[in-house]
């Protein structure tokens, strides 16, 4: 896709990105990154005796690598001018060899006083391959106009 602009989106429209997997390779790494080293993710032994039963990725992994995903659209490739926030549900376990696909609706659109912007609101939902939503959330962009 190419880079749009706040004109070219449309409320209520929705796009789905590529999927991935998430490997134990990128929770241990995640684990280095951020320095999250709760056994919960890690230690094998020890997460066989929780309600898991076994290792589960961090959270943030999660909404980490849907970030990336949604990026990877190049939608905003240029044209977001910052990430104004979000707010980030953790609905369900996002196990090692889980496959997540974002699907990103635009949730609303808004001018700003400064005739150069806008301000969209987006809807995320991160799906594993049992299509059952394990994040969801929005995240809320600043955008260039075309016309500006």
């Amino acid at each position: 896709m190419t880079a749009l602009y706040f004109e070219d989106f449309e409320t209520g429209t929705e796009y789905v990105t590529r999927s991935r997997t998430i490997t134990e390779a990128d929770v241990v790494a995640f684990a280095g990154l951020s320095g999250d080293f709760n056994p919960l993710h890690v230690d094998e032994e020890f997460a066989r005796n929780t309600i898991f039963g076994t290792r589960i990725a961090h959270g943030l992994l999660g909404l980490s690598v849907a970030s990336g995903l949604i990026n990877q659209l190049g939608l905003g490739e240029g044209t977001v001018i910052a990430f104004l926030g979000l707010s980030w549900n953790f609905r369900g376990v996002l196990r090692f060899g889980d496959t997540i696909t974002v699907h990103e609706r635009v949730a609303e659109k808004r001018e700003t006083s400064k005739k150069d912007r806008g301000i969209l609101r987006m809807a995320i939902t991160v799906l594993n391959q049992h299509g059952d939503v394990v994040q969801d959330g929005e995240h809320v962009l600043m955008v260039k106009r075309r016309n500006s």
